[in-house]
């Protein structure tokens, strides 16, 4: 009885080959340069042919396990640790932590199969994203830094939602800055930038959206100066603000924003973080790793940045809120419904009509500068709260502070409401209200 033998294309290839120089029709040295192999492999191969006939050129591993294969002990222990710690991963961070923590030498695409087979990741659709024409990245370092904010559940369920304020270069693709802070706010960019600034230097510009805090979006304002506070405070430190049309514009911190929330929010699980201080505390040592892993060697050796050349009093009122008021012949002057009384030595005549500026920081302390220089004052009178102007992003946490659950009293009407209707028929309350 003929035994039936599975034979794949390329040993079929082989078989025909054999065959020709069997039958004296064919070289080896030309055989060996058709099946790319050398013409001792082929004597080989001939050999094995006249002995055993076509079995003798099927492979003998077929259907036995690889020698290169997982051992065992090993494959669980992975899926011991995929299913204990890093159950939410994707397979190439969980690749990372096995190799660098636990010490698996595993292949990503080994961490991936075993994931998929545990049921812990499941594979994507390729999604057909629109095409944008490329921007090629700048030259040096410090040309270009793309900056945004990223409000997220940065803690999960540890901790209170925050903002991060991201610094990327455009050159490098390095991280530059991190800052947590409760929302995206001018002050909490006035904190990042400073930070910035100490480490690495005045860049030559920022790239930014069309937030409000980068960009006076007001058509046609009839009043101020046409720049934000940040944007005044980059213009002291003369560093460009350029605002992008779109995020596809931008897209290298989009797309950072979104490793940073998948990775990020993983290390500070791993890390056990779940306050500001502590995150911020930590930031140094995940730029580090992440610049390390991502980062890109620049077209040019040469670092943009320039030498940070301000003190810390001068940063101090760089990094403010600042506004112009003019004294009045009194010399007082209102800023944020409080009436300032300038203290001076000089006669008054010489500061009526002046202008000074009016700088507050952070924690809402005031200084008042006329000609560069501090003047003394006094809180001559705080005026009756009014309407207050909120930005956008922070109603709800202002809403969240401010509202109060409005509680009747028992003798409120509306409570005997209920009574004075239930007290009587329903035939007697309609047959009142027709007539």
């Amino acid at each position: 009885m003929d035994k039936l033998l599975t034979m794949s294309k390329k040993e079929l290839t082989r078989l025909e080959i054999m065959q020709r120089l069997k039958a004296k029709r064919l070289k080896q040295k030309e055989a060996a340069e058709i099946l790319g192999v050398s013409e001792r492999h082929i004597r080989r191969l001939l050999s094995a042919y006249q002995q055993e006939g076509e079995s003798g050129l099927i492979s003998k591993r077929r259907g036995k396990p690889s020698n290169n294969q997982l051992q065992p002990e090993i494959k669980q222990q992975a899926i011991d640790l995929l299913h204990s710690r890093y159950a939410d991963f994707g397979p190439t961070l969980a690749h990372e932590k096995l190799s660098e923590v636990h010490e698996l030498k595993l292949a990503v695409e080994t961490v991936r199969q075993i994931m998929i087979a545990e049921e812990l990741w499941k594979p994507r659709k390729v999604k057909h994203k629109p095409v944008y024409q490329m921007r090629p990245r700048k030259a040096c370092r410090g040309e270009l830094v793309q900056i945004d904010g990223s409000p997220h559940t940065w803690f999960e369920d540890r901790g209170p939602d925050c903002s991060l304020l991201v610094y990327i270069d455009d050159a490098t693709g390095q991280l530059m800055e991190l800052f947590f802070a409760p929302a995206e706010s001018t002050f909490s960019y006035f904190a990042a930038t400073r930070r910035y600034l100490h480490r690495h230097g005045r860049p030559v510009a920022f790239y930014s959206d069309k937030h409000g805090i980068f960009k006076v979006n007001v058509k046609n304002a009839l009043s101020g100066s046409g720049m934000t506070q940040f944007g005044r405070a980059m213009n002291s430190l003369d560093i460009e603000i350029i605002c992008a049309n779109t995020p596809q514009a931008k897209g290298r911190v989009e797309r950072v924003n979104e490793t940073l929330q998948d990775r990020l929010v993983k290390e500070l699980r791993l890390s056990d973080i779940s306050t500001i201080d502590a995150a911020n505390a930590f930031v140094p040592e995940y730029i580090a790793d992440f610049n390390r892993r991502f980062a890109v060697q620049p077209r040019s050796n040469h670092d943009a940045h320039r030498p940070q050349l301000f003190s810390a009093a001068e940063l101090n009122i760089i990094f403010s809120l600042q506004e112009t008021r003019t004294l009045s012949k009194n010399l007082t002057i209102q800023y944020n419904k409080v009436i300032y009384q300038i203290l001076t030595n000089r006669p008054t005549y010489a500061l009526r009509k002046s202008q000074v500026t009016v700088c507050e920081n952070s924690q809402g302390q005031i200084t008042i500068l006329y000609k560069g220089n501090p003047l003394h004052y006094s809180v001559f009178r705080k005026q009756i709260r009014q309407a207050q102007v909120i930005m956008s992003k922070d109603i709800d946490t202002h809403l969240n502070k401010t509202r109060k659950t409005h509680k009747p009293a028992h003798d409120h009407p509306w409570r005997q409401y209920g009574r004075r209707i239930s007290g009587k028929p329903i035939q007697e309350t309609i047959s009142h209200g027709n007539d």
